[in-house]
């Protein structure tokens, strides 16, 4: 599960591309748990869900979340109130790791900059990338949490090894070309089908293999050619396919691409500890 997670990361993170291309890219994602210890887990977790006790301490913690003392304690820490509300999103969803995944997910570039949103699961909400940092925002809060992207001091570089394969297919007319791409961290490892174009010419690819995260990690090595429209990644715990639906060239507003003057920078999930 958290390998999968660090995937729609990585994807999300690397998406600052330099290129000519200004627009709206939108990606499906499906998710499926193969795993049978994990979904004996979520099965147990699912029937402990449904038990009126579990329901009740549920219905509790929701009371004690909209208590005014514990609402102006959560308002003055942004970063405690989305943990909590995550830690709730969690719960309702049962165990299921399907429910913590996102659904689709849509980019807006424009020049160097672009804004990622994710749709659905616990990394709901708006990454926006610009020249020198990512930064995931918190439009409810009014708050933004400073992504890891550079490598973490005395940590070794995990690269993706990387293989061009024969095999070709069409997603939304363009022909692709498959990559088979394996990335391991400790004795976890998540191998991926990445199914590239060359037929579009103004997203610039090299620019995004030159994109970090965490300990140096790099979604895609340098020697990928072409444009990404399908990703079939397989772990220890399930599968998920991310594929492009849609690719709109427009006009985007740059304002899309600032932070607003009245957010505050904090801690939080996926972000950088201050």
């Amino acid at each position: 599960m958290k390998k999968l997670l660090t995937v729609v990361l990585l994807l999300a993170i690397s998406s600052a591309w330099a290129q000519t291309f200004e627009g709206t890219i939108r990606w499906s994602m499906k998710m499926e748990i193969t795993d049978p210890e994990m979904k004996a887990k979520m099965d147990a977790n699912q029937q402990k869900m449904s038990d009126p006790a579990t329901q009740e301490k549920m219905k509790k913690m929701q009371e004690q979340m909209n208590d005014p003392k514990m609402k102006a304690m959560m308002d003055a820490n942004p970063a405690m109130k989305a943990q909590m509300e995550n830690v709730m999103k969690m719960q309702q969803g049962g165990g299921d790791p399907s429910s913590f995944m996102p659904k689709g997910m849509v980019m807006k570039i424009k020049g160097e900059n672009s804004l990622v949103t994710m749709e659905g699961g616990m990394m709901s909400g708006d990454i926006l990338h610009t020249k020198d940092k990512s930064v995931r925002l918190d439009r409810e809060n009014k708050t933004y949490t400073l992504m890891p992207t550079g490598e973490m001091s005395g940590q070794p570089k995990q690269q993706p090894t990387l293989t061009k394969t024969s095999e070709t297919m069409k997603i939304m007319g363009y022909n692709c070309t498959k990559y088979v791409s394996t990335m391991t961290e400790g004795d976890h490892t998540v191998s991926s089908n990445i199914w590239t174009t060359t037929e579009i010419k103004d997203i610039d690819l090299k620019a995004l293999a030159k994109q970090r995260m965490g300990r140096g990690q790099s979604m895609f090595g340098g020697n990928l050619e072409g444009v990404p429209l399908r990703v079939e990644s397989k772990s220890k715990e399930g599968t998920m396919i991310m594929e492009v639906t849609e690719i709109k060239r427009e006009s985007l507003n740059a304002s899309d691409f600032i932070i607003p003057d009245d957010y505050k920078e904090t801690q939080g999930m996926f972000g950088r500890e201050k």
